[in-house]
């Protein structure tokens, strides 16, 4: 009796929320053309859609650097762009496509200065 039946185990992890929001996003964010964040490769140009979770500042180097994570269910990236400090419409819980390489830096991937297209 100590044991979770099949059914309750299934039960359980749909309703995870965590793992409802991966779905929702997955279902989101799947668009042809677009790489999944969790797979994308490095050192190549990649489209990515994904969703903001966080957006701080932290400077880089003295330089002002606007840090964003954003997710697609995948998996996440982190999004800099280098001298700024804020940009209109960039807020955490925003949909949005990205255009850049990925690089990784102190083991997190991150993508500088992308282009990006905010998504209503």
């Amino acid at each position: 009796m100590g044991e979770k039946t099949r059914l309750r185990r299934t039960i359980s992890k749909w309703a995870n929320s965590t793992d409802q929001d991966e779905r929702d996003l997955r279902r989101t964010h799947a668009e042809d053309g677009c790489a999944k964040i969790g797979s994308a490769p490095d050192r190549e140009r990649v489209k990515l859609r994904g969703t903001l979770r966080t957006v701080t500042l932290r400077p880089r180097g003295g330089v002002p650097a606007l840090e964003a994570e954003l997710s697609d269910g995948t998996g996440s990236i982190t999004i800099v762009w280098l001298g700024r400090r804020r940009i209109t419409g960039i807020a955490p819980g925003r949909s949005m496509s990205v255009v850049g390489r990925i690089g990784q830096h102190d083991g997190e991937r991150i993508l500088y200065n992308p282009r990006y297209e905010l998504i209503p």
